[in-house]
């Protein structure tokens, strides 16, 4: 009896020890049961304002446990295939064991946020995927601080990018050249203001050409505005040479000249005068065109060509020198010589040397960079004649200089042959004897007799 007693006294004491081992084989189990292979995945996403978003939540190695999504507010939007919402904008893309894809139209910026995808498994499995919502600018827009400028002047544009999400980079062209602007950036609740600053100096080339402001942003691809540069500036003259196209302005023959300017506005005000003299009698001006029809030496001087608009004046001048009647030399050079109208306009490129057609029009003229003023071309009749002269002197001087040098070359040859010739020590024997003389006319007789013998002292060589 005290045998079976104790017997199960140590079965009842037993069972207690076996109960916290049960429970951590059953814990080890769910835990390798989980490990064995269900794990939610999901994707972020990231959509434009009024496009659809997809929320995919994914199962790897399901064993066909219950997926459901919920709203960033924990509601359930999909309970496997059912969708408990009331929001039609949520609709069902696919549904499987593994999967529960669904898609949300027309996004707006409420619907940012957590999504969570939730696996009934045990314990219960979680996840969850963050949708952020882009907004591109609402406006874009360029805003000119002069509708019209004048060459030299600086101008401001301002262009404003409005209530975009994030906030946009702007960036500016002038033509095919990126500039720098000024950037500031607003933030009213979710959205940003950015307004870019550009200080722009204007000159003649720049009318015409558009100033492009351009949008950086995820949201959207090649948003920009325009506008064009309208620049106002003095006229540019140029005087060409109709007749002789390209020979002597010699006396007794005409001379044609004609004038063009182009500048904004175009020049309405056009003359021609000569410079630091009165215009001959003889000379017709018609208009841009002034005619010589008998050329005489009388008529030397320079013509010059003045223009005017209401942005300032400009001129061009003609250097003529008539020739005789029997000069046969052609010009080496025949063309246009540029002269500035002001040492402000030095800053400028070359340009020489452009041929002009007969028929040209100002239209038809090419554009000049220039500032304060424009560039006067001045044809010179007398280029020809002058450079053959010159280079005529320059070879005579020259052959000159050449004998010279070979002359002297020459003579000090000839110098240095004779003293090499005549070089050595002499030995006299004029006051031989005199040295050893008590007095001037002892050394004197000493030396008088010192010759006589040598005169007299003779050896031979046989």
């Amino acid at each position: 009896m005290a045998g079976g007693s104790h017997s199960g006294s140590a079965a009842g004491g037993g069972a207690p020890g076996l109960l916290p081992l049960l429970l951590l084989l059953l814990c080890a189990a769910a835990i390798i049961h989980r490990g064995d292979g269900q794990n939610l995945v999901t994707e972020d996403v990231t959509v434009v304002e009024g496009d659809v978003a997809t929320i995919s939540c994914r199962v790897k190695n399901s064993d066909d446990s219950v997926i459901q999504l919920l709203n960033p507010n924990r509601q359930t939007i999909y309970f496997r295939d059912f969708r408990p919402l009331k929001d039609s904008r949520f609709q069902l893309v696919n549904f499987s064991n593994s999967e529960l894809r669904v898609s949300l139209t027309n996004v707006s910026i409420s619907d940012e946020g957590r999504y969570f995808c939730q696996l009934y498994t045990d314990p219960p499995q979680e996840i969850y995927t963050t949708i952020t919502v882009l907004v591109p600018p609402r406006n874009l827009v360029i805003d000119i601080q002069k509708e019209t400028a004048v060459e030299g002047e600086e101008i401001e544009l301002n262009c404003t990018a409005m209530a975009s999400r994030p906030a946009t980079t702007i960036r500016w062209f002038k033509g095919n050249k990126e500039l720098t602007g000024k950037s500031e950036v607003e933030q009213w609740s979710d959205m940003y203001t950015v307004t870019s600053q550009l200080v722009l100096k204007v000159g003649r080339e720049d009318d015409g050409v558009p100033v492009i402001c351009l949008v950086d942003h995820p949201a959207v691809k090649d948003l920009q505005t325009q506008r064009y540069l309208e620049v106002m500036y003095k006229p540019q003259v140029r005087v060409s040479q109709n007749y002789p196209v390209q020979g002597l302005t010699r006396e007794g023959e005409p001379l044609e000249l004609t004038c063009a300017a182009i500048g904004k506005p175009q020049p309405t005000d056009m003359r021609w005068l000569r410079v630091d003299d009165e215009m001959p009698q003889h000379v017709v001006v018609s208009g841009s065109n002034l005619l010589i029809s008998n050329l005489n030496k009388t008529d030397n001087g320079t013509y010059r060509c003045e223009a005017s608009n209401a942005v300032g004046k400009s001129h061009a001048d003609y250097m003529l020198f008539v020739y005789d009647t029997t000069a046969t030399t052609e010009p080496a050079v025949h063309g246009f010589t540029q002269l500035p109208n002001s040492a402000e306009e030095l800053d400028y490129g070359d340009l020489s040397g452009t041929p002009v057609p007969l028929n040209a029009s100002p239209e038809a003229l090419p554009t000049v960079q220039l500032s304060n003023a424009s560039l006067a071309f001045q044809p010179d009749s007398r280029a020809g004649e002058e450079g053959a002269i010159r280079s005529v002197d320059h070879a005579v001087v020259g052959g000159v200089v050449a004998v010279v040098v070979f002359a002297m070359l020459c003579l000090l040859i000839i110098l240095g042959r004779y003293f090499a010739r005549h070089k050595g020590t002499y030995f006299t024997h004029e006051a031989k004897g005199a040295d050893d003389a008590a007095d001037a006319d002892t050394a004197i007789i000493n030396a008088e007799g010192g010759q006589n013998n040598s005169e007299e002292k003779k050896e031979y060589f046989i």
